[in-house]
């Protein structure tokens, strides 16, 4: 699998890494479903909710071992 990166779509991140999904639970991002937030990139969730990209996405890419 690819290193994710601000510019990941995070709908490809769920469709491929499902138990990403309570990372971005923990951002405050509880509609993971609407249109919205699966097309949004990680760069533009963590923006909305106020949150590092940088942790995220390395968080994100421990969890995938990456």
């Amino acid at each position: 699998m690819a290193k994710i990166t601000k510019d990941t779509i995070i709908g490809d991140i769920l469709d491929i890494a499902p138990q990403a999904a309570p990372l971005f639970l923990e951002i405050g991002m509880h509609c993971l479903g609407c249109p919205s937030a699966r097309g949004e990139t990680v760069e533009m969730a963590c923006e909305v909710h106020g949150v590092d990209a940088d942790e995220l996405l390395e968080k994100i890419n421990d969890l995938l071992g990456e």
